[in-house]
């Protein structure tokens, strides 16, 4: 029952990236996935809820970046370089929290 309810959700979420990653630029199709790799994370039993919590606060934070960047119209080289820094880093704090050692 729970391997079936895990398939359905992950199934789900799946689904739903694929649409977002056709509407949006990299850099949100970017942010798409790691949202997805987060749920799936949850759903497996990967993450805890709070590190999922944790780990979505420092999507939001990359997301505020992104605005700021692009509030004036422009997103420099250094911004996006910026930019692609903390996503880097989000994506390994993903993987880590993921892959640590914790009772699933």
């Amino acid at each position: 029952m729970k391997t079936a309810l895990k398939s359905i959700v992950m199934a789900a979420i799946f689904l739903s990236t694929i649409q977002s990653v056709a509407e949006a630029g990299r850099d949100q199709r970017r942010e798409v996935r790691q949202e997805a790799r987060i749920a799936g994370g949850v759903a497996s039993g990967e993450l805890t809820r709070k590190e999922a919590k944790k780990l979505r606060r420092g999507q939001r934070h990359v997301d505020m970046m992104q605005a700021k960047a692009k509030s004036d119209g422009v997103v420099t080289d250094s911004e996006a370089a910026k930019i692609e820094k903390m996503q880097n880093l989000q994506s390994k704090r993903i993987y880590n929290q993921k892959h640590d050692e914790q009772e699933k």
